[in-house]
């Protein structure tokens, strides 16, 4: 048995634990009415562009916030665990079917992982300022990200398929805070690319890494939300449950699609949710030394 073949059996297994974990934390909370359309239709939106590289963290933060379904501090856990399983099913197809070294593979998902882990346990406890300037902060970098794509200003990249010696290093270490960075709603797509292309290594490869990063670092900072009930459950179903046919739909159906108009309109939107983030962090900070100087 070869190291991709454990890597998918590992990946299957960690998909079944989490759906074990999660399933015994909503019968302990009684239960919870299910999603509603707009729910549904926020998963399989975001995970179907998602599966084509465009990335869901941000787009599915910009709707959160734009239809008023989640509270600002519990968006980051509803993400990690909504997105969990439709991520799990990506990964399996992307790395089943793309060539990547496996020693690069497993190195970076294991410090992406890390990363996640750490970062969860913190994002968990944050009061909801904090989050809100998190957050904004993380759509304003994911809509630099999304322009520098669409002018194809990020690097090419090479023809490697793994990574050696300090280069591996370098990845390591970069995919470790960039697993850290998801757990406050910088999604690893766009980044990842970014390094991938800087290491030299051929675009193709990117993804396997980052979903591969993605699905076995958002069930270890899933854990952590679900323990310190930091997510919303009604829209973490909605995005599962409508995530789910998104990534099969986009990943053997559709298999791609002229991008470039739908990210624009993302940016738009990113843009939008940003300046709302940061602007009911100011209003909360307002109303905290209001109550202050009231005390």
């Amino acid at each position: 048995m070869n190291v991709i073949t454990l890597l998918l059996w590992a990946l299957a297994a960690l998909g079944f634990i989490f759906a074990v974990v999660w399933i015994l934390a909503i019968r302990k909370a009684g239960g919870v009415k299910g999603p509603g359309p707009i729910d549904l239709g926020i998963g399989f939106v975001t995970d179907f562009f998602d599966t084509l590289g465009i990335g869901s963290f941000a787009p599915t933060t910009s709707l959160f916030k734009m239809f008023k379904l989640v509270p600002d501090e519990k968006i980051p856990g509803t993400l990690n665990i909504g997105h969990t399983l439709p991520t799990i099913v990506e990964a399996f197809a992307f790395i089943a079917i793309v060539s990547v070294d496996p020693l690069t593979l497993v190195a970076l998902i294991v410090a992406a992982v890390l990363g996640a882990w750490l970062g969860a346990g913190l994002v968990a406890r944050w009061p909801r300022r904090y989050v809100q300037i998190g957050m904004g902060g993380a759509l304003l970098v994911a809509a630099v990200l999304f322009v520098m794509k669409n002018l194809s200003i990020l690097p090419g990249g090479g023809t490697a398929l793994g990574l050696s010696g300090s280069s591996l290093i370098v990845g390591i270490v970069a995919n470790f805070f960039l697993g850290a960075l998801m757990t406050i709603g910088i999604g690893l797509y766009a980044p990842a690319m970014i390094m991938v292309g800087l290491l030299g290594m051929d675009p193709k490869a990117a993804f396997p890494i980052m979903m591969g990063s993605c699905a076995f670092l958002m069930p270890a900072a899933s854990f952590r939300f679900i323990k310190f009930d930091a997510y919303a459950l009604k829209a973490a179903l909605g995005l599962t449950l409508g995530g789910i046919p998104g990534v099969l739909i986009a990943a053997f159906i559709v298999k791609s699609l002229p991008i470039t108009a739908v990210r624009w309109l993302v940016i738009v939107v990113v843009v939008y949710a940003a300046f709302s983030m940061l602007r009911s962090a100011a209003a909360d900070r307002k109303a905290s030394a209001a109550a202050n100087v009231q005390g």
